[in-house]
């Protein structure tokens, strides 16, 4: 394969496409399967699972056993967390295999985190920014901002692009101030 120079691939990964960024590594036991896309500088850790058909953008971290499958793209700066999961087909059987065209789609849209054992629906969008707690289910779209929890996952409150919750005010400490996007999120004022 044509690889940049400066990917790594450890000795006991499989890296199966030669769509893979500058500077990104990939680490012990991942498998990036043919027709995947990485993008530039992401940190993909043991035991990643990238299905093809994935689209991984630029400065993504994929942490330990993350699972992302066929119809999932993920924007620039994401935070995968430990064992992030990921499904594309609505209605799963065995005796009944749905082609891969009839799969959801799934978007993590910039900069968005999603915690440790979060589990992604397939046909979910989650927003610019948005901030999903460990062990959330997300079963649905999530605004941008929007800070999730619980199963089923449910806005508690929302988030600054730093990650800290914003007040009452939609004001971060941090000195951001923010104000309704139209679509059901927030967007950082001007």
């Amino acid at each position: 394969m044509g690889l940049d120079p400066t990917v790594y691939v450890h000795p006991t990964a499989i890296c199966a496409t030669d769509k893979i960024g500058a500077g990104t590594r990939i680490w012990a036991f991942s498998h990036v399967m043919a027709g995947s896309e990485v993008g530039a500088d992401c940190n993909i850790c043991d035991h990643v699972f990238i299905e093809s058909g994935v689209r991984v953008g630029n400065r993504v971290t994929v942490k330990n056993a993350g699972l992302l499958w066929d119809g999932v793209t993920i924007e620039d700066e994401v935070f995968l967390g430990p064992r992030c999961t990921f499904t594309n087909d609505p209605r799963p059987r065995v005796g009944f295999p749905v082609p891969p065209e009839a799969y959801l789609p799934t978007l993590v849209c910039h900069g968005a985190s999603l915690g440790a054992s979060v589990t992604v629906v397939c046909g979910a969008t989650i927003g610019r920014y948005a901030f999903i707690a460990a062990g959330a289910v997300v079963a649905g779209d999530v605004a941008a901002h929007a800070l999730v929890v619980g199963v089923p996952g449910r806005r508690v409150g929302w988030v600054c692009v730093c990650a800290q919750t914003l007040d009452e005010g939609l004001t971060c400490g941090c000195g951001r101030q923010f104000e309704p996007d139209g679509a059901g999120g927030l967007r950082e004022r001007p």
